[in-house]
C-alpha cells in the first residue's frame, strides 16, 4: 500500500462560511480522528490531494500527515470519507482516520472477476452482486483488489464471500456470509421483464381509453 506525505494545517473556523473561504484559497477542509484521539479540524492543500488522487486509489492510500502546529513528527491516516462536488468533482471535505500500523483495519476492497464462467459459455449471464467486500487487515497489507476466478461457475451457481481466496494477512469480519457473484440464465432474466410488461398492459390500455371516456362525458 502506497504512503504519501501530505501537509496539514489546523483550522479554527467551523461552518459553511469558513469552509468556503478555505476552498477559495486552495485548501480542503478536513478532520482527523481515531481511537483514543480527539477529532482535529485541519485543512490540506487541494493541489496535493489532487496529485495523490491521480496516483491511484486514494481510498487505499496511507497518508503521512505533517501537522503544521509546532508538533514534531507526522500522523498516519487513511481516508474514511471523501466528499466531492456532484458536478465539478471538486474536493469539499475529507475525513482522515488515524491508524496504528500494528492494528488491523476494517476496509472495503474491490473484487476483480477473472476468466469466463462455464455458465456464460452455455448462454448464462455473469452477475456481480458485490463489487467490493469488507476485510480486516493491517494497514500495509491492504490489497489493491481481490481477484476472483469465475471460470468454474455454471448456470445457477453462486460464489459466496467465504469462498474467496484472500491474500495472506487478510481476513473476513466475523460472521460474513453473503453472495458476491452468480451466474443466471437469460431465460430467468427475461421472465421478470415479461411479467412486468404484462402487468403494465392493462394500465396502458386504461390510459389509452381515458381520453375517449372523458370526451364522451363532455358530449
Amino acid at each position: 500500500m502506497e504512503q504519501i506525505a501530505l501537509t496539514a494545517a489546523p483550522r479554527t473556523g467551523r461552518g459553511n462560511g469558513p469552509a468556503r473561504r478555505l476552498r477559495q484559497s486552495g485548501q480542503v477542509p478536513a478532520i482527523l480522528y481515531g481511537p483514543g484521539t480527539e477529532p482535529r479540524p485541519i485543512a490540506v492543500p487541494a493541489r496535493d490531494l489532487e496529485h495523490a488522487f491521480q496516483k491511484g486509489n486514494i481510498q487505499r492510500t496511507i497518508f503521512a500527515l505533517d501537522l503544521q502546529n509546532g508538533a514534531s513528527g507526522s500522523r498516519l491516516a487513511v481516508i474514511k470519507e471523501l466528499q466531492t462536488h456532484p458536478v465539478t468533482g471538486r474536493f469539499l471535505h475529507v475525513d482522515f482516520y488515524e491508524i496504528d500500523l500494528s492494528r488491523k483495519l476494517r476496509v472495503r476492497v474491490p473484487l476483480a472477476p477473472r476468466g469466463k464462467a462455464k455458465g456464460e459459455e452455455l448462454g448464462g449471464m455473469l452477475q456481480v452482486i458485490e463489487r467490493e467486500i469488507e476485510v480486516l487487515c493491517l494497514p500495509r497489507e491492504i490489497p489493491e483488489r481481490i481477484e476472483v476466478d469465475v471460470s468454474p461457475l455454471g448456470i445457477g451457481e453462486t460464489l459466496h464471500v467465504r469462498d474467496l481466496t484472500l491474500p495472506p494477512g487478510v481476513e473476513l469480519p466475523p460472521g460474513a456470509n453473503y453472495t458476491v457473484i452468480t451466474i443466471v440464465s437469460q431465460k430467468a432474466e427475461a421472465a421478470p421483464a415479461a411479467a412486468a410488461a404484462e402487468a403494465g398492459a392493462p394500465e396502458e390500455a386504461a390510459e389509452a381509453a381515458a381520453p375517449a371516456e372523458e370526451k364522451s362525458g363532455e358530449a
